[in-house]
């Protein structure tokens, strides 16, 4: 077998939901004896616990795009809506006109990215949650 680079690992990591990431470490600690947990329990007593919990949480995986001013060029803001979505003329002018209002809910980083690039280079003010 050959041996897999740090970036190729990272690479496989990135396609594992948090589920099977959370299992794959469990087997890792069980195989090599080992904690990964120990360094932030320890991180969380030696800061008091409160910022060591928000350290502690997963990363997010999920985004919203919310859509909160049309900008200058609202009919680009529609047309860039409409290729986003699967919404028609008329919904996608309604969800333009009054912001906020979330343009994809529920998508990866990435998409997300994508999604905010493509309405910024239209005009549009938007936020990533």
């Amino acid at each position: 077998m050959a041996k897999l680079s740090q970036e190729e690992l990272l690479g496989q990591f990135e396609e594992m939901t948090l589920l099977e990431l959370s299992e794959f470490v469990k087997k890792f600690e069980e195989k090599f004896d080992v904690e990964a947990a120990a360094p932030v329990a320890v991180a969380a007593a030696a800061q008091g616990g409160g910022a060591a919990a928000a350290e502690a949480e997963p990363e997010k995986d999920e985004f919203d795009v919310i859509l909160t001013g049309p900008g200058e060029k609202k009919i680009q803001v529609i047309k860039v809506v409409r290729e986003l979505t699967s919404l028609g003329l008329k919904e996608a002018k309604e969800l333009v006109d009054n912001p906020p209002k979330p343009v994809l809910e529920k998508v990866n980083k990435e998409a997300a990215d994508k999604a905010k690039e493509s309405l910024e280079a239209a005009g549009a003010g938007v936020e990533v949650k």
